[in-house]
């Protein structure tokens, strides 16, 4: 076969969708292994192992072309991590990406695993997931309901556990009910009626690292988000998260505020936190207060809150309610802005886990603080910690591990999930291995091990931490 496709049959690599794999293997694998390897799962359509343009070698890299979508899900699903012939390395396998997506997927890929159906009005859940099991194991089904009379739409969601289950669920199907491969959450439309269920390992990160915690940040979903800056100001408010916080938490820490009527945290079918919580006011003035109090309030520390305005029903379309509505939000802004400050505001009595003196949220008894040790302490033990699903923050890192004495330093290794402490004494470190390893403290799970010894080769720059 040739090294790469000829201009005509690119036009058909996409046909169907998600029937192309890309593949990690050895040098040494040659195209006809690939080809024998394969042709178990289905029809093969074309090899092509990509070679350097000079010596004509292997470049580690192929693409396998099947003629379903199903068959190239099933080969990525079985022959992953598989070694093909004896003394290589294992192969990595991957839907190829194509015109539509920008990366390639593996077998943990949401958007392979959830269908988008169209189905009776009639239809319940149970009613869908009878309709879809044949085809495979069924995570969960969700229906589409209209918001204000529960009323089906008459479509629905299906997400199997196996990308290639979702495939055939898509071609052999009725075709009456127009299966496709649902959409990214992250592309749904605005008006889309549908939360859904939690994704597995589904973590969207932000640009500040020490904001990425256990729910990704939510979307208001059905509550429009009103932009207070153009004057408008309602008695609802929106609270989204990343921490993984309780009811109880959400209510203690708006009921500060007087007038709070309703706090609820929004769960999907499933009982799971959505992430966000709608809160009530019984007057403007309450509202508008908590929105510019607890905007941007870290709780717990390194998890930063954000509250917006949504829209409460309320007809202020008169020119003397927008007049009244302006001149209360007026007077409430002057006293936030001239009144005490938010670390003075945020001390209710009986709630002390928004005090500024609790910063570290974890369910470990941990020791009273120590002083560090001095910068140029000789290092007796290194701790390698990983963490998930992102870094907590250095000072608060440092607040934790000073806590087992003799520590030197903490640092965060950029761009990855892991970080080292460094202690003058082992048996400190050993103290702090034993009682944090597989805790969680403010929303993020800490794995803390022993490193490794630096390496002391002449040819590689020694570490510096």
């Amino acid at each position: 076969m040739e090294e790469y496709p000829s201009k005509q049959a690119t036009e058909n690599l996409d046909d169907p969708p998600n029937s192309r794999l890309f593949a990690v293997t050895s040098r040494s694998i040659t195209e006809d292994e690939l080809r024998e390897s394969f042709a178990v799962f289905g029809d093969i359509q074309g090899v092509w192992v990509v070679k350097d343009k000079q010596t004509k070698e292997s470049k580690g890299i192929c693409y396998v072309k099947f003629a379903k979508s199903s068959q190239a899900c099933l080969a990525m699903e079985e022959m992953h991590g598989k070694v093909l012939v004896e003394g290589t390395k294992p192969i990595k396998v991957f839907i190829a990406q194509s015109r539509s997506s920008t990366r390639h997927r593996d077998v943990e890929d949401e958007e392979l695993t959830r269908i988008f159906v169209m189905i009776p009005k009639t239809f319940s859940e149970e009613d869908l997931k009878n309709t879809f099991k044949e085809y495979g194991d069924i995570e969960y089904c969700v229906i589409i309901k209209n918001k204000t009379t529960g009323e089906s739409k008459g479509l629905g969601y299906v997400r199997y556990y196996k990308p290639s289950q979702a495939a055939l669920a898509i071609e052999n199907c009725d075709k009456t009910y127009r299966a496709i491969l649902a959409e990214p959450r992250t592309k749904a439309s605005a008006t889309e009626d549908y939360t859904g269920a939690p994704s597995r390992g589904d973590y969207v990160g932000g640009a500040d690292s020490m904001n990425q915690y256990a729910f990704p940040m939510a979307d208001p979903g059905s509550y429009p988000v009103m932009d207070y800056r153009s004057g408008d100001f309602t008695r609802c408010l929106m609270m989204s998260t990343r921490a993984a916080l309780t009811q109880e938490q959400i209510f203690a820490l708006f009921d500060i505020i007087p007038g709070m009527e309703y706090c609820e945290l929004q769960r999907d079918a499933y009982g799971m936190s959505k992430g966000h919580a709608l809160i009530r006011y019984s007057n403007l003035g309450s509202a508008v207060y908590a929105k510019e109090k607890l905007n941007g309030f870290e709780y717990p520390p390194g998890n930063r809150l954000a509250v917006n305005f949504v829209d409460d029903g309320e007809d202020r379309s008169s020119p003397v309610g927008r007049m009244a509505m302006q001149f209360v939000a007026a007077q409430m802004m002057s006293a936030v802005w001239n009144g005490p400050s938010t670390s003075q505001v945020m001390k209710p009595s009986g709630f002390s886990a928004i005090s500024p003196v609790s910063r570290i949220q974890t369910d470990v008894n941990l020791p009273p603080l120590k002083k560090l040790a001095p910068p140029d302490s000789k290092t007796k033990e290194r701790l390698f910690v990983v963490f998930s699903p992102s870094p907590l923050p250095s000072d608060v890192l440092e607040d934790v591990f000073c806590r087992f004495g003799s520590l030197i330093e903490v640092h965060l290794v950029p761009g990855r999930k892991v970080g080292y402490m460094k202690y003058a004494d082992k048996q400190c470190a050993d103290e702090a291995m034993a009682v944090l390893h597989g805790r969680v403290v403010n929303g993020v799970k800490m794995k803390v091990m022993l490193a490794d010894p630096p390496r002391e080769e002449s040819h590689k720059r020694l570490r510096t931490y």
